[in-house]
């Protein structure tokens, strides 16, 4: 799929998901909202800012799961997701992305989707992955034990940035990709979760397709759900995220 093509189907606009999850994928926050803070890792930082969620049982964390919000969403996006996933020994890290968004308050991107050759992904790519590199220093947990996890734009960049680290596994939330992977001669993929919406009108379902057929094709460990939905996460993507997790890190 050529970048012209890509363009198409990714529409500028937001999206708002189901509302029994309080979750949105696009939304306009308050001034008064509270900023990322780097202070829940001992005042370690990270390349990109964050929102850290203990894990509920109290326990030094032993498993990390880091999500990526959409575009002109921002790190608060998701945060419901910790309590919805209902897993007690998880770390949860909510990293924003590193621009403004022209139009929306408050609003992120991790680039700007209507410039030029997706303008900015570049350096983008390198903060998250440097961010991702430094994980264990910071919480003391492997990437062998980290799930990389995003909506939309934030599933892209999961996938981008995922297939190149040695994570436990990543899900793709109404994503896409950004272009081929590469192969590489005897590296392992991490396995994949790819969930989409057949209603879908902000990321058309034939880029999940699109996806799921190049992932595939590497060889990579693949589970692929279509739901009829829009561009949103419902209850059941949520339970079908969470036997994913349970099923790739024991």
């Amino acid at each position: 799929m050529g970048k012209m093509s890509r363009r198409k189907f990714i529409l500028q606009t937001c999206a708002t998901i189901s509302a029994s999850l309080l979750l949105k994928a696009c939304t306009r926050y308050p001034a008064a909202t509270k900023n990322p803070t780097n202070s829940d890792l001992g005042g370690q930082s990270l390349s990109l800012q964050f929102i850290s969620v203990p894990p509920a049982n109290s326990q030094k964390p032993t498993k990390l799961l880091v999500c990526l919000h959409g575009f002109g969403a921002n790190a608060q996006d998701l945060i419901s997701i910790a309590q919805l996933l209902n897993l007690p020994d998880y770390q949860f890290l909510f990293l924003e992305a590193p621009l403004s968004h022209p139009n929306l308050p408050g609003g992120r991107m991790w680039y700007d989707l209507n410039s030029k050759d997706f303008q900015d992904l570049t350096s983008s790519r390198q903060l998250l992955t440097d961010s991702l590199k430094s994980l264990e220093s910071h919480t003391g947990v492997p990437l062998s034990r980290t799930i990389l996890s995003g909506f939309s734009q934030g599933g892209a960049m999961t996938l981008d940035v995922g297939l190149t680290l040695p994570l436990a596994g990543l899900v793709s939330l109404s994503g896409y990709l950004h272009s081929q992977p590469e192969p590489i001669a005897g590296k392992s993929f991490p396995p994949v979760l790819i969930v989409h919406g057949k209603q879908d009108q902000v990321v058309p379902l034939a880029a999940a397709v699109h996806a799921r057929d190049t992932i595939k094709a590497l060889g990579v460990e693949l589970k692929y759900q279509e739901f009829d939905m829009g561009h949103e996460i419902r209850p059941a993507v949520v339970d079908l995220m969470r036997s994913f997790i349970l099923d790739t890190i024991n």
